[in-house]
């Protein structure tokens, strides 16, 4: 503890005395002056508002280097009233032609030209809101926060923006209302930044400098939106979103009749204060969102997959940003959701969210779930609580609990089943500039009857600099550590429990501790077709509890990546694992228990994200345990801007292990059609073949936007066997109509 206490003290001087560059949120202004004019969004500014406001521009190249002001201008104009903030962003490009792939909605700025506006109301650099435009007004809304890797789109809200392309530049006029936003009225100074996407150039740039080995989103770096006068306090923000969806069920696989089913519900979203927002649903349905894209696991343990649904992601960092991917103590995934993503209903939910004061952020959440099948009912609760200490620092801790009931007659429960809690808290520590970062926190668990190996702990430290960057972080993990709302996917381990399939499957239980060490070396040629070349060494080990060593992984790679936006990834992998158990992989039988060692390399092409046909293609070849790899992907995406993207995405694994444990043959192919017929009516298809899964899974929706945030949902699922193929498992059509109402 004294040495960790000695090395965090030298971070600290380090990162808030040595360091000289500081960023400076004053530097950056943007004046917003009150408006009585009523101002029409239509990429025009002819009103008097725009004639009388401040203008700011002389953006900073953010990427491929930042060392430089912008040779694209972008200038910006912002003004305001009761109900909205208005910005006006003019966006000069001599060209007249964008890159716009897609006309759907929450398609990222990364992949097209336009800008984001970035917001922070509460200005405490604690989590911030994004809204981003194409020159084609397709709109895409986030939420980003200190920590984040990338922001969240599948957040979503109401706002208002038109466009006007013009010879020598496109405009955007945005209204956000006040009522989408979590601020106090008394504070008239919001973080706020800029993001412009320039892809013919490959540049993005930002108003203020951000740093190149940061996000652009990065909130240490905001400037500041200086409102003329107090804002007026929203009174009534309230937002209800009802629905009604019917769905056709045929489970063809266990020769079920057709089922036939009509239900409705409802979200809300109400501010308690005006930092403080109330979620609550009621029967709510998740039938629109996105299905998961399939994978093939080589592994022994559970792959992590992202959360979609909106009601668990405004804020969603209070409760989520615990631990380190993929260990995290809570995951909203695992409410909902039984082991293989299949939904279970939930009956109501509320989530209580926000600022409590400037610098403390709450999160609050109870979720109750129907009884289906096997699993009981169960409640959630969670409680997390963020305190924010020095310029971007953050101490935080929680308590969650999950209680299962039956009803009288039901078979009992196992201990393991009854309940689970946990509470944790952590210590994270960031520089001003960001650069310096260290963190440490210690989890423990409760169940009914154990009292030993419990806890999980974890300790790391980070660098982030210009060209070395770098990690080291270490946990350790106790047997009877159990996160019922969590993801922690090493603890139990998938496996046989004999050498031959004629034996059970199962799952084995062990605590374990490991090391990471992550190191970056990133030169950035100028005015050069390779603008960026990263070149990094990582070594991973895990033991478990008794000393012994569980794998291990040294790494060497290197990334290319070119001014036209390709790219080429290298990686040399040397890899030990010593199972324990046997490993149900091979088709013969299982990998006996013992200690295995193998090297293997893997190339990876990228190609032009700009071009209407782009190909992505790698290998993998060498060593796989006792036997040999040998793995191709590719990834052909064929498109007419902005109305057609068809991706064809496959994976191909042949699997040569030694003696008699035979040839192992993995297709994973999942091609998806997009058309986007306008800015309101969208048609998504995604079929996935996986032989691993032996699942074909047709997955066809149409989404028709009649109105704000409002939306008709026509969804076909089927699923086939992959052998024999075309086999029905189950199908399903839902028709659901939403509408969002603000009050």
């Amino acid at each position: 503890m004294r040495s960790f206490l000695t090395a965090f003290l030298i971070f600290y001087l380090l990162g808030n005395i040595v360091l000289s560059q500081t960023h400076k949120q004053d530097d950056y202004v943007l004046f917003s002056k009150k408006t009585t004019d009523k101002i029409i969004l239509d990429g025009i500014a002819d009103e008097s508002t725009w004639q009388n406001a401040i203008e700011i521009g002389d953006f900073w190249l953010k990427f491929p280097t930042a060392d430089r002001k912008s040779t694209t201008k972008t200038t910006v104009k912002s003004a305001y009233d009761d109900k909205f903030v208005y910005f006006l962003i003019e966006a000069f490009d001599s060209t007249n032609r964008y890159i716009a792939p897609s006309l759907k909605r929450d398609n990222s700025i990364a992949l097209a030209d336009g800008v984001a506006i970035l917001l922070d109301p509460v200005n405490k650099k604690s989590n911030g809101f994004g809204f981003a435009c194409t020159p084609n007004n397709v709109q895409s809304e986030y939420l980003f926060s200190p920590n984040s890797e990338r922001p969240e789109f599948a957040w979503d809200n109401k706002w208002f923006s038109s466009t006007k392309k013009l010879a020598d530049r496109y405009v955007i006029e945005m209204a956000i209302p006040f009522k989408t936003l979590r601020f106090d009225a008394d504070n008239t100074r919001w973080g706020l930044n800029f993001i412009r996407a320039d892809q013919k150039k490959n540049e993005f740039s930002t108003w203020t400098n951000v740093p190149v080995q940061f996000q652009g989103f990065d909130i240490g770096y905001l400037g500041t939106l200086q409102f003329e006068r107090e804002l007026q306090e929203q009174k009534g923000n309230i937002s209800i979103i009802p629905y009604i969806s019917t769905r056709s069920v045929s489970d063809v696989e266990n020769g079920e009749p057709t089922s036939y089913k009509t239900s409705a519900g409802f979200d809300a979203k109400v501010a308690v204060s005006p930092s403080l927002n109330l979620d609550l649903t009621v029967n709510p349905d998740f039938s629109q969102v996105d299905v998961d894209q399939q994978v093939t696991n080589l592994t022994r343990f559970s792959i992590f997959f992202p959360e979609r649904r909106t009601f668990f992601l405004e804020n969603s960092d209070i409760f989520s940003e615990y631990g380190a991917p993929p260990f995290r103590p809570f995951f909203s995934r695992s409410i909902g959701l039984d082991k293989n993503a299949q939904p279970i209903p939930i009956l109501f939910g509320a989530r209580l969210s926000g600022n409590l004061t400037q610098k403390m952020r709450i999160g609050v959440m109870n979720m109750q779930t129907q009884r289906k099948g096997d699993f009981a009912a169960q409640n959630y609760t969670v409680a997390s609580l963020n305190q924010r200490v020095g310029a971007r620092s953050v101490v935080k801790g929680y308590f969650m609990n999950r209680d299962a009931s039956t009803k009288e007659g039901e078979a009992p429960l196992s201990s393991l089943e009854k309940f689970g809690r946990n509470a944790g808290g952590e210590f994270n520590f960031t520089s001003k500039t960001g650069e310096w970062q260290g963190w440490a926190g210690y989890h423990t668990s409760f169940k009914e009857g154990l009292d030993k190996d419990r806890s999980f702990y974890q300790v790391g430290f980070g660098h982030f600099g210009n060209v070395y960057s770098g990690i080291i972080d270490f946990d350790n993990f106790g047997k009877n550590y159990y996160a019922d709302m969590g993801f922690i996917n090493r603890l139990e381990t998938y496996a046989q429990t004999g050498p031959t399939y004629d034996f059970a499957d199962t799952t084995f239980r062990s605590g374990f501790k490991q090391m990471y060490n992550q190191n970056n070396f990133t030169f950035r040629p100028k005015d050069r077709k390779v603008i960026q070349m990263v070149f990094g060494i990582s070594n991973y080990a895990v033991w478990f509890t008794d000393g012994k060593l569980s794998d291990r992984t040294h790494s060497l790679s290197s990334v290319f990546t070119f001014l036209n936006t390709a790219g080429i990834n290298l990686k040399y992998n040397i890899q030990e694992d010593n199972l324990r158990y046997f490993f149900p992989l091979p088709d013969e039988k299982p990998l006996s228990p013992g200690n295995y060692n193998y090297q293997n390399f893997t190339a990876q092409f990228t190609g032009d994200t700009r071009k209407n046909a782009i190909l992505d293609a790698g290998f993998t070849t060498g060593g796989f345990f006792n036997g040999k790899i040998t793995q191709y992907t590719t990834a052909l995406t064929l498109r007419k801007q902005p109305w057609v993207n068809m991706v064809l995405n496959a994976q191909y694994n042949d699997l040569k292990f030694s003696s008699d444990y035979g040839r192992t043959k993995l297709w994973l192919i999942g091609p998806k059609v997009e058309a986007t017929f306008s800015n309101k009516l969208f048609w998504t298809s995604f079929l996935q073949f996986n032989t691993q899964q032996n699942n074909f899974n047709i997955n066809s929706r149409i989404q028709y936007r009649y109105s704000p945030m409002s939306d008709f949902f026509l969804v076909y699922s089927d699923n086939y066997f992959s052998d024999p193929f075309l086999k029905n498992k189950n199908r399903a059509l839902i028709f659901k109509l939403n509408y969002w109402l603000t009050m």
